[in-house]
Formats: C-alpha cells, structure tokens, sequence
C-alpha cells in the first residue's frame, strides 16, 4: 500500500507538473506575440508534455486506490525582459523538477514503496532530457541573442536535449 506522506508528495508534484505547463503555454503565448513561430511550438509541446507528466501521476494514484487532490495553480510569468529570459526561466523551472522528482524517489524509499520507487525511475530519466534540452536551448539562445533568427533556425533544423 502505498504510504500517505507518498501520496502528499506525488499530488504536490501533480500540482507543480500542471504548474509547469501553465508557465510553458504562457512562455508559448509570449513567443507567438513575438512572431517566434519555432520556439512558440517548443513550448506548446513542452507544455502538452508536462500535462502528460501530472496525468501520469494522476493514473498511478488512482491505479493505486490512493487519493488525487487537485490544487489552485498559480498564475504564470508572461512578461519577459527578452527572447532568452523565458528559456532561462523554463531552464530553473526543470532543476527545480529534478530535485522534486528526486525528493519523491527518497520518500518511495524511506517507506519502502518499492512500486512507487520504480514508478519514478521513468520521471528520474525524463529529468535528464529535459534539462539537457533547455539547457541546450539556452546555449544557443545566448549566443544568437543578437540575432534571434538563428534561434529559430535552429529550433527548425535540431531537437535540443536529445542524442545524435
């Protein structure tokens, strides 16, 4: 049976997961207003993606007879100084993740829930991608920053954080 303090934890992390997505369909919205049609697609789909990510985590509660509380999500960030700042507040958004992701596995732990433990194993590895792929975007963000354009470029040409 999975243990009450794993529930809390996992519905706190459903929360933040319908966070993130509400903030990466806002950065998405930002970039449409900005005519970045490229990096307007990256955050919807990475928006889709985090939603994906709390549904997840909604079905192992329910699969596991544990109860889903659903919370108030804070509204976003929509304005931004320029077109790398969003990137660069997507980027500590998925370290953030990471160390909450990795804070729910050593509660799995503690309470010897092997199940949940080897639930989270897939969200540990899905951490590594997403950080490596907005750090990647930030890299290249920064140095096209005076020509946003290669951005775009680029964005059109490579998927960042995934392997050659």
């Amino acid at each position: 049976m999975t243990s009450e303090r794993f529930v809390d934890a996992l519905n706190a992390q459903i929360s933040r997961e319908f966070a993130a997505a509400h903030q990466y369909t806002a950065i998405g919205a930002y970039y449409t207003a900005e005519t970045y049609p490229q990096l307007t697609k990256f955050f919807y789909d990475q928006a889709e993606e985090e939603r994906e990510h709390a549904m997840k985590m909604v079905n192992y509660l329910l699969d596991r007879n544990a109860r889903v509380d659903f919370t108030e999500v804070s509204a976003p960030q929509t304005q931004f100084a320029d077109h790398v700042a969003p990137i660069r507040l997507a980027l500590e958004q998925e370290r953030q993740v990471t160390v909450h992701i990795a804070d729910l596995f050593q509660v799995a732990r503690e309470t010897n829930d092997y199940l949940a433990e080897q639930f989270l194993h897939w969200f540990l590895e899905e951490q590594v991608e997403e950080e490596a792929s907005m750090s990647d975007l930030l890299a290249v963000a920064e140095r096209t920053r005076d020509i946003p354009v290669l951005l775009e470029e680029y964005l059109a040409r490579e998927t960042p954080g995934e392997s050659a």
